[in-house]
């Protein structure tokens, strides 16, 4: 490796950097908290097995799923406009990773609440809990411990897929290395920049990860003591 090309790498690291800190990880918690608000409601919506409102959801699962994340970026950010509703960029990227994400995860929560034994429903039935009740202090907990890794895998992916968000004039690290890059042409050494940040990201979400399943299983096994 060059001179010239150390001198650029070093130079741009804190510039990229920057908007990962400024950009990507708080889109990522954003859109992270939106889906998985989704995820809860649309599962416990099939959970209840209440027909309409179930079919929905499957719908929406099914179209959110059968079709990229590149093109439903488009058709809201670039598409709506053609109908008259305007969106501004971070905005249409919330919605759309939001909706996204939170229709893989819906199938990941619905998946834990269906291990969750029906007998537990039939006891808070049993000493006068309404259905929410039930969800809230019993099913829930349970469920989420359940689902507790396949969701943080969903956290580490959404984090990569804020990627996209650069083909809406998103400014975040990939759009920072095409700016650099545009003045120095060092496109390989660069973008393996990017990809080195995004790595260490991933990283330290995955140890945080690990940290908390071994504290969610002592929790876990503590409770099945008493």
């Amino acid at each position: 490796m060059n001179l010239r090309l150390w001198t650029i790498l070093l130079e741009s690291f804190p510039q990229i950097l920057l908007q990962g800190i400024k950009v990507t990880i708080p889109l990522t918690a954003v859109s992270f908290l939106f889906a998985l608000l989704i995820s809860v409601i649309v599962a416990m919506i099939q959970y209840a097995d209440v027909p309409v409102l179930k079919q929905l959801c499957r719908f929406y699962i099914w179209i959110i799923r059968g079709t990229p994340l590149l093109v439903q970026m488009y058709v809201v950010f670039y598409g709506l406009p053609s109908v008259g509703l305007f969106l501004d960029a971070w905005t249409s990227a919330i919605i759309v990773l939001s909706f996204n994400e939170g229709a893989y995860m819906a199938e990941t929560v619905r998946g834990a609440l269906e291990s969750i034994p029906v007998g537990q429903v039939e006891a808070g039935q049993c000493v006068g809990l309404s259905y929410l009740q039930i969800m809230w202090y019993i099913v829930l907990p349970q469920a989420f411990k359940v689902a507790f890794p396949a969701l943080s895998n969903s956290l580490i992916g959404l984090l990569k897929e804020t990627s996209l968000a650069t083909t809406i004039t998103i400014t975040e690290m990939i759009r920072q290395a095409q700016i650099i890059n545009s003045r120095y042409y060092e496109t390989l050494g660069l973008y393996c920049e990017v990809a080195l940040i995004y790595l260490a990201f991933c990283t330290i979400l995955t140890w945080v990860q690990r940290a908390a399943e071994k504290r969610l299983s002592r929790v876990g096994g503590k409770d099945t003591d008493d």
